[in-house]
């Protein structure tokens, strides 16, 4: 993970930094348990200071690129005579310098449409516009009993630093549990003893996807079932592509039931009984896919 310093190259450094810099999105992983077996890089536990230093890092590779971004607009106005730089990209970029500055994250800023569209095209690498999900690793013991004396001020920082969701779990617990993944009677016996805890991994996962803004969909047939990931608001044609650009191309439409549907409806791997109650339907082109739907495309590629 980042060190402080990284941002001047201590620890992974800047190739770390430049490696977050190409992701859509940020799991945050924050530790808050006490282990004299897991060593801390100095030495005690303190999530607030981790998350400050991290914050620090972000915020130090941003001003970085920040500068570059700008000395390259000026050389271009310099180049070209017809060129000024604009009141909008001075403003701009002054106020995601004072932000990066005082080490807070540029989605936590209010900014007019404008100023986003500007941050856009100059700034596209910035990291602190990325969403951010803080996963807070907690010993086995506190995320059973839902208490650690750092969630609140965990949680009170992360309000105050340009927001996110916080999502408490345990390495400890999600271990204990995979290892009983053969023994489906043993791990009953385990989330038993686990005071209603149970897995977050379920969580960080849906929460991962809505966050970049990401559905999924579902297609059958007699030998698998698949899953497909695509962005929320596309319609049926461009989920067809995710399969094979043939299948874009050449659609024709999509047989489309709900998976809710389908699992309330179904009593075999049929659509029989989906199809007697109405709840199987034919989209075209126009439809934009639901989360979950479970979906049949046909399609005719010609040339």
């Amino acid at each position: 993970g980042l060190v402080k310093g990284a941002s001047d190259g201590a620890g992974l450094g800047n190739a770390f930094l430049s490696n977050i810099q190409a992701v859509d999105g940020i799991f945050h992983v924050v530790r808050a348990f006490e282990s004299e077996e897991v060593i801390h890089v100095d030495d005690s536990v303190d999530p607030l200071r981790d998350l400050e230093t991290i914050q620090h890092e972000l915020c130090a590779k941003d001003l970085e690129y920040l500068k570059r971004a700008v000395d390259q607009e000026k050389t271009d106005v310099k180049k070209n005579p017809t060129m000024k730089l604009s009141g909008l990209f001075v403003e701009t970029m002054d106020r995601v310098e004072a932000m990066l500055l005082q080490d807070l994250p540029i989605r936590g800023g209010t900014w007019s449409t404008p100023e986003v569209e500007m941050i856009k095209e100059k700034l596209p690498s910035l990291i602190t516009t990325k969403p951010v999900v803080y996963l807070v690793n907690l010993a086995k013991k506190d995320f059973t009993r839902k208490r650690n004396k750092w969630l609140a001020k965990i949680h009170e920082w992360i309000k105050a630093r340009g927001g996110g969701v916080m999502i408490p779990f345990s390495v400890e617990f999600e271990q204990e549990l995979w290892d009983l993944r053969a023994d489906p009677d043993a791990q009953s016996s385990f989330l038993e003893t686990a005071e209603g805890a149970k897995s977050a991994m379920p969580k960080m996962v849906q929460q991962g996807y809505k966050e970049l803004n990401l559905i999924y969909y579902f297609t059958a047939g007699e030998k698998e079932v698949r899953c497909w990931t695509l962005y929320g608001g596309s319609l049926a044609p461009q989920a067809a592509g995710v399969i094979h650009g043939d299948f874009e191309r050449g659609f024709i439409k999509a047989e489309v039931v709900a998976f809710e549907d389908f699992k309330a409806l179904a009593t075999s791997k049929s659509m029989a009984e989906v199809k007697a109650a109405g709840k199987y339907r034919q989209e075209g082109k126009t439809y934009v896919v639901k989360d979950g739907d479970i979906i049949h495309f046909q399609f005719n590629v010609t040339a």
